[in-house]
């Protein structure tokens, strides 16, 4: 893991002194998402250790999320730093996403970005924010009482994720039996 972080600081490094991109426009500039990737990889390194995460700000959930939709994969365990809420800096992501690993500990796997929709309407998104050249999700609901409208951006660095670094969901994440929120009963 060490490496492939060294290799990736190399390369972000190679592409800030080469100089700017072509800056903001339809074409992504490379050279600011490999930095941009580099900074998210370096300050989340320490998150490995889940006390440290905690001790930053980040509060976990006690559910573990996977695709109620039916498709595959999870998210993991979501630990919210809404201090950085509305962040499109890649070293302030909103939420770190944790599995179990085995041994009764939970594991780093990715992280999101959350930035509420500026009109909270569901069919507007003139305010679409991106980052690494990649545009937002949504807008989507608030996912429990008393989150906005929101765009999210998943970023799986470090559990790759076989449908993308930037899928909502991770095949390769699973949430243990027992784990996962409860489903509300039938009305009565």
């Amino acid at each position: 893991m060490a490496c492939t972080l060294a290799l990736i600081m190399a390369g972000a490094n190679a592409l800030a002194l080469a100089g700017p991109g072509p800056g903001p426009g339809p074409e992504p500039d490379p050279g600011r998402a490999a930095a941009d990737k580099a900074a998210t990889y370096r300050v989340t390194a320490p998150y490995q250790q889940h006390a440290n995460g905690v001790r930053a700000g980040y509060r976990p959930d006690q559910y573990c999320v996977f695709d109620r939709a039916g498709g595959t994969g999870a998210l993991g365990y979501p630990h919210f730093n809404h201090a950085y809420d509305n962040s499109t800096d890649p070293a302030q992501p909103t939420v770190l996403f944790y599995e179990d690993d085995g041994k009764g500990g939970k594991r780093l796997v990715g992280v999101e970005w959350l930035v509420h929709d500026r009109d909270q309407n569901l069919k507007t998104d003139d305010d679409r924010p991106s980052m690494f050249g990649v545009p937002f999700k949504g807008p989507n609901r608030g996912n429990f009482p008393g989150q906005p409208v929101h765009y999210a951006l998943h970023f799986w660095l470090w559990k790759k994720n076989p449908k993308g670094e930037f899928t909502t969901y991770n095949p390769a994440v699973t949430c243990l039996p027992g784990t996962t929120r409860p489903q509300p009963g039938p009305s009565s």
